[in-house]
């Protein structure tokens, strides 16, 4: 059954529910492709909105292509958050497209070369885990790193093997943590380090400790990983301490 102009309008206006911006970028791909667009059309739609891959990428391009063509190989130079390929201006119009032309053929080749063992560094095994298993990984974590502590609304969490696939490690929930994807792209399959207790180490208070015990009159700020209090003899007039690691349900001493 096809829908009118007035119909679209209505849900969109006052029936569509949203949970996140799916729904909506979804349409707007499907409106500018004609009517159609394949699931990945769709898809890189939704990756172009989700600032946590953006984020990774763009230290991908400074760590890496950004390094090596500025510093390394002086093609490029960087000012401020922009980089500019050195000679540019001095180019035609036709040895610009040569050039970009070349770049594709490279392209090409290393993808027919090398395959999807290019992208093997985003897939964080090999194996199969349920939507089910990874909703009670992220549940037991509370959305968040076990590592850092940031939030699933900071930083897009992912599910990690603590001993690698490629170290015999298996689909079990007791050898699966949350990582947010900067501390598992750090972390990778290099070492089986289980981060789970981080976060139950944040509740342990020594007794008598003046960081842990600490009148909560004089704390200015505070969140679940540290707060920030007076100094006792401070150096300055706005002279303050900032100190980890405070836990959730953390009430003061």
């Amino acid at each position: 059954m096809s829908h009118t102009f007035d119909e679209l309008s209505d849900f969109i206006r006052n029936q569509m529910r949203m949970s996140h911006v799916y729904q909506p970028v979804m349409l707007m791909e499907l409106l500018k492709g004609g009517g159609s667009a394949s699931t990945r059309d769709i898809a890189k739609a939704l990756l172009v909105e989700d600032i946590s891959q953006i984020e990774y990428y763009e230290r991908i391009t400074k760590n890496m292509p950004g390094r090596v063509l500025t510093t390394n190989r002086g093609i490029t130079e960087k000012q401020g958050d922009y980089y500019h390929l050195k000679g540019f201006d001095d180019l035609s119009v036709t040895e610009v497209e040569e050039l970009f032309g070349l770049c594709a053929d490279e392209h090409k080749s290393f993808v027919e070369r090398r395959g999807d063992r290019i992208w093997s560094h985003r897939k964080k095994s090999s194996g199969y885990i349920s939507g089910t298993l990874r909703y009670e990984i992220l549940k037991r974590a509370k959305y968040r790193c076990g590592l850092c502590g940031k939030s699933a609304e900071d930083k897009a969490i992912e599910v990690d093997y603590i001993i690698p696939r490629n170290l015999g490690g298996t689909n079990d929930i007791s050898n699966l943590q949350a990582l947010c994807y900067s501390c598992n792209a750090m972390k990778r399959g290099r070492d089986a380090t289980d981060f789970r207790g981080v976060a139950e180490s944040y509740k342990i208070r020594e007794v008598g400790c003046v960081f842990c015990q600490v009148d909560k009159k004089r704390v200015k700020a505070e969140n679940e990983l540290c707060y920030a209090r007076d100094d006792l003899h401070p150096v300055t007039k706005y002279h303050a301490l900032i100190i980890e690691v405070v836990p959730e349900n953390w009430t003061g001493g």
